[in-house]
């Protein structure tokens, strides 16, 4: 059993490469990578391995797409993996996803994938969030259910109920997509059948998607401006809590914070949901959600990369 994955990328070419080095060992046997720009440092060393294919969004790819390249990255990002759904099928599941995330599995990601009932169309694997300033600390999953809303106001008191699941990124995931399938449109986090989603993808509770969504207060705060106007904290993004009962959404939250407490305000959001730190620590493990787990980036891009000048 196969798998592989389909990522658009605008990233310096060292992460595009600790990116597919990682999965290269997880055991994909096919990476379709769309950089996002003319990244030149990156695509020799790309090209020269055998699992990975390369496509620079240029001119000419988007005419042959679609005319004219999309303004919004999200569109570029499920065009381009719909792109790659729609070739000729060298691998038994694809997955998309965005080089900051990395799937993580007890054993084989090809065994898991085995497993499913061979009807099934797709299978989703659930995020686990990079603690900011460490590099193997996560907070875990918090399946949906009666106590989730409860542990989450436990765990971040202050801004709690504005987080889904007391991620600051998405909860959905990443979907493996059984290839060959007739007319399907690959979205970021679900999948479209002749125009209807498909519904009631199996949960793969063995595989996480460990996102790091924020390395670092500089890191995050350097991207902070793009995701409140056209990223994940975008204004036209549903609220954790239904409007009706009080939610409003994490725009609305930073807008507020920036107007009222300034940087300091920012900043006490980024400590008490994002950044590692002992209490931080201490609050995940009171609820079983602090996860450890080193990618070992670094080693594995040397292993699979040797010859690259990056």
């Amino acid at each position: 059993m196969t798998w592989g994955l389909s990522a658009t990328i605008l990233a310096p070419a060292a992460d595009i490469l600790r990116f597919a080095a990682y999965h290269i060992e997880q055991g994909a046997h096919r990476l379709y990578i769309y950089l996002d720009d003319d990244n030149q440092a990156v695509c020799p060393p790309l090209k020269q391995h055998p699992k990975v294919r390369v496509q620079i969004c240029d001119t000419a790819h988007w005419k042959r797409l679609c005319g004219q390249r999309p303004v919004k990255h999200q569109v570029r990002q499920t065009m381009n993996a719909t792109h790659a759904y729609d070739r000729r099928a060298e691998v038994d599941w694809l997955i998309h996803m965005d080089a900051d995330e990395f799937l993580v599995a007890d054993r084989s990601i090809s065994k898991h994938l085995e497993g499913l009932n061979s009807t099934q169309p797709h299978a989703r694997a659930r995020p686990m969030e990079l603690l900011g300033g460490s590099e193997t600390a996560f907070k875990a999953f918090l399946p949906p259910g009666p106590s989730r809303a409860k542990t989450v106001r436990a765990t971040y008191p202050t801004f709690g109920p504005y987080l889904t699941g007391g991620f600051l990124s998405h909860v959905a995931g990443k979907l493996f997509v059984r290839t060959g399938l007739p007319d399907i449109q690959i979205r970021i986090h679900n999948a479209f059948q002749a125009g209807q989603i498909l519904p009631n993808p199996v949960e793969l509770p063995e595989i996480a998607l460990a996102h790091c969504h924020a390395k670092s207060w500089e890191a995050w705060r350097n991207t902070y401006a793009y995701r409140l106007e056209k990223g994940s904290y975008r204004a036209e993004l549903k609220p954790a809590m239904a409007a009706e009962s009080g939610g409003i959404t994490l725009h609305e939250v930073f807008n507020h914070l920036e107007a009222s407490e300034g940087e300091d305000g920012l900043r006490a959001f980024y400590d008490e949901v994002i950044g590692d730190s002992p209490d931080m620590r201490a609050r995940l493990q009171a609820h079983g959600l602090l996860r450890e787990v080193d990618l070992n980036l670094d080693t594995l891009m040397a292993k699979h990369f040797p010859d690259a000048a990056v």
